[in-house]
């Protein structure tokens, strides 16, 4: 994922979900509707998940230090995964208590039309929001799935913003159904169900990412495609004969380390196998940019050492 991209939908989420925590704060007030509190909630943990986001991508582009030799890459996954924290405790407890309490003790909706309307607006600008998101992923994600790219994904922005958006809409649609009920049946229950629909969603959502950006936080190695392209490239440079093993993992979205024991031959000299483990490195650089680390360890092959990726 570029930086840019994973930018312009953060900023599209984020101009979108304040102004609709304003709206829906209003309709809130006039109505008294916990569907429309619950989603007010919603798009207020949204907006400050983006601005997290946004903090994130800044941090991780700081210069490395001794502190930190490798630099701040993962920062933009720390910060992924307090969105997903921040999405359940906010966000998805707190509706799913609110949704509990109108259920407890329903109260009939003041001035529904105001919760009609807000709703309405709330999920145009939304939608606008989302397909933003879908045509900044669709650029990255070629031909895999979308569970795949949620999945598998190095980049935490655009599966973080696909998926609050795709939240965000469901949410609105079970706040408008929870009006409409409470509206229409003239049972406030109905208000309350909507509102713990919201919550079950924010938590299924939250559990999710948190998952996904667990996994990238504790360090993910590069795609089987991306290994297969480093392999080719170590294993065309003329005095390498073959790689008995080999490691990578990612520094950051757009950062990979690789670390690979490679075998040479017996009778090369320390010059030969110097020039050839910088025509390595320039050859892995060519075929994977994304590559900027790269240790190699040259050594003699011996029968029974694993080659590719495996243990030694």
């Amino acid at each position: 994922m570029s930086a840019s991209g994973g930018t312009k939908a953060i900023v599209a989420a984020l101009a979108a979900n304040l102004s609709i925590a304003a709206a829906k704060f209003v309709a809130f007030v006039f109505t008294g509707s916990s569907s429309m509190l619950a989603e007010s909630i919603h798009s207020v943990a949204d907006s400050g998940n983006q601005a997290l986001l946004l903090l994130g991508g800044k941090r991780a582009a700081r210069e490395r230090t001794p502190e930190h030799p490798f630099g701040y890459g993962r920062e933009r996954y720390f910060y992924a995964f307090v969105v997903a924290v921040v999405l359940f405790t906010i966000g998805a407890v707190f509706s799913l208590y609110e949704g509990w309490h109108k259920i407890s003790h329903p109260e009939n909706i003041k001035s529904p039309q105001w919760a009609f309307g807000v709703l309405i607006f709330a999920i145009i600008a939304e939608t606008i929001s989302f397909r933003t998101a879908i045509k900044e992923s669709n650029a990255v994600r070629g031909n895999q799935s979308w569970i795949a790219f949620i999945r598998r994904s190095k980049s935490p922005e655009l599966p973080v913003i696909v998926l609050e958006d795709l939240g965000a809409l469901l949410g609105l649609i079970f706040a408008l159904f929870g009006v409409t009920m409470a509206v229409v049946t003239e049972n406030g229950v109905w208000d309350g169900v909507g509102t713990l629909m919201i919550g079950v969603l924010l938590a299924v959502i939250a559990v999710i990412l948190a998952i996904e950006t667990k996994s990238l936080l504790i360090g993910e190695g590069a795609g089987p495609e991306v290994e297969r392209k480093i392999c080719d490239a170590l294993q065309g440079a003329p005095e390498i004969t073959r790689i008995i093993h080999m490691r990578t993992l990612h520094l950051g979205p757009e950062e990979i380390l690789v670390a690979a024991k490679i075998a040479v031959e017996h009778d090369d000299t320390a010059a030969d196998i110097a020039r050839g483990i910088d025509e390595a490195e320039r050859r892995v650089r060519e075929a994977v940019p994304e590559a900027r680390v790269i240790y190699l360890e040259p050594d003699l092959y011996r029968t029974g050492a694993t080659a590719g990726s495996g243990p030694a």
